[in-house]
């Protein structure tokens, strides 16, 4: 098994769904702001449509693993951003049968299916956004547009304090958090 190393950063999503796109928006806001301010070496900034298959090749050896994702929760504030945690060993509950999603499988079934094949990223922060609107067409909502440059910045953060942990306390890549 390859030691892990580096970083993976993944906007799921649609971008002809509207509000669903706010993965891939969020990963295009990041490629033009590294251009000004870059990310750690080794950081990768992906675009992925949810299919478990491509998001275990996107995460697979990263020590690191960041997901941003839209959700439609029945009472939606749209933009607001929820940022959870993933501890070593836990997984999701895969969303109910009937769920309201764009993607086939959503997130969780993408992780349950990785960790059975022993594929499951190393770490793992996944962001979801509250959106309001994913009928066909193009362009954010004004609200979760509004949420991006607050949401890139966090990103960034968790990024380089992720750099920052590794170099300072020298971990060889793929080392178990402390």
């Amino acid at each position: 098994m390859k030691p892990l190393a580096g970083t993976a950063v993944i906007g799921i999503g649609n971008e002809f769904r509207r509000d669903d796109g706010v993965g891939w928006a969020t990963i295009a806001l990041l490629c033009e702001r590294e251009a000004r301010r870059p990310l750690p070496s080794g950081t990768e900034l992906a675009q992925s449509d949810g299919d478990p298959g491509r998001l275990m090749t996107l995460w697979e050896d990263k020590s690191l693993t960041l997901v941003i994702d839209a959700c439609f929760p029945p009472a939606a504030r749209p933009g607001r951003t929820h940022r959870w945690c993933v501890a070593p060993g836990e997984m999701p509950h895969p969303a109910a049968a009937g769920r309201q999603s764009t993607h086939g499988l959503g997130l969780a079934e993408a992780l349950c299916l990785a960790d059975s094949l022993g594929r499951g990223p190393g770490r793992l922060i996944v962001y979801a956004v509250e959106g309001a609107d994913r009928s066909l067409g193009t362009g954010l909502t004004p609200a979760v547009a509004a949420a991006l440059p607050l949401l890139a910045r966090r990103i960034e953060e968790d990024v380089r304090k992720h750099g920052e942990r590794t170099r300072r306390t020298s971990f060889e890549p793929g080392s178990p958090p402390v």
